[in-house]
């Protein structure tokens, strides 16, 4: 393994391409030096390119199929320095704060980035080798069992969306109102529109419900974007948003949401 100042290497593991293709490019711009050598967008494919390539830096989403990002970090032995991408700071980020390894949270923010990367930069520089994480690890493999599955689930934090003929990532924060569109799901934002397949069923189970409130059995509204709430000439509740014209409807059984407002 080559812990070269010039050139040193990584190997970015994300199954997520939208993320893992941000993640490459933020790289790119704010550590130019850096040569990545191997893209994974899955655990067992993060094991080979380790083994191929014996990068100096792993960036590991722990929530991989074929193997998670702990199971990789598990077989790096002391042979790379160890950044994680997660979702799950509810408890992740106590165990990362010891200083053994790195971490990014989704949505990526460049600002954490660059102090990951000014880390890395001084381990690097001074010719530390590579933490042993064993104790990290085994705090992160045994937490979520200590609590409930929902618990242990942190809150949906973004979204691969079609807009167009294009594939966006999107903050959860940016949506004001997410609706069933006959096989899609439909997302209200500023700018626009966009398109997931994800049935609102499943968006329900993932989402912050203190954030999004089911309003209708097809809509699910973001209460940070509500700006008024009245009733039409008919008598139905219906909302206003802060941004564009759009009204949406409340059903008569949710209206109690809106009994204090």
């Amino acid at each position: 393994m080559s812990m070269s100042l010039i050139a040193p290497t990584a190997v970015v593991a994300e199954d997520e391409a939208a993320l893992r293709g941000e993640l490459v490019e933020q790289l790119g711009k704010l550590w130019p030096d850096l040569s990545i050598v191997g893209e994974a967008a899955d655990g067992l494919e993060a094991l080979r390119l380790l083994d191929q390539h014996q990068p100096d830096i792993l960036f590991l989403d722990i929530e991989m199929p074929g193997a998670t990002g702990i199971d990789v970090a598990r077989q790096v032995g002391g042979r790379a320095h160890v950044v994680f991408v997660t979702a799950y700071d509810q408890y992740a980020i106590a165990a990362f704060d010891q200083g053994a390894v790195d971490y990014l949270l989704k949505p990526l923010a460049g600002a954490r980035l660059f102090t990951a990367i000014s880390r890395l930069k001084a381990r690097l520089g001074q010719g530390q080798p590579p933490a042993q994480i064993g104790g990290v690890l085994d705090q992160l493999g045994a937490r979520p069992a200590e609590v409930t599955p929902s618990a242990a689930r942190a809150p949906l934090r973004w979204i691969n969306a079609s807009v167009g003929q294009t594939l966006r990532l999107i903050t959860v924060d940016e949506v004001m109102f997410f609706q069933s569109d006959n096989k899609y799901t439909r997302l209200g934002l500023k700018d626009g529109e966009a398109l997931i397949r994800k049935p609102l069923k499943e968006l329900i189970d993932e989402l912050d419900p203190q954030q999004f409130w089911q309003i209708h059995r097809s809509t699910l509204v973001n209460v940070n974007s509500i700006a008024s709430v009245s009733r039409d000439f008919r008598g139905r509740m219906q909302i206003k948003l802060k941004h564009g014209s759009e009204m949406l409807l409340v059903a008569e059984s949710c209206a109690h949401l809106f009994r204090q407002m």
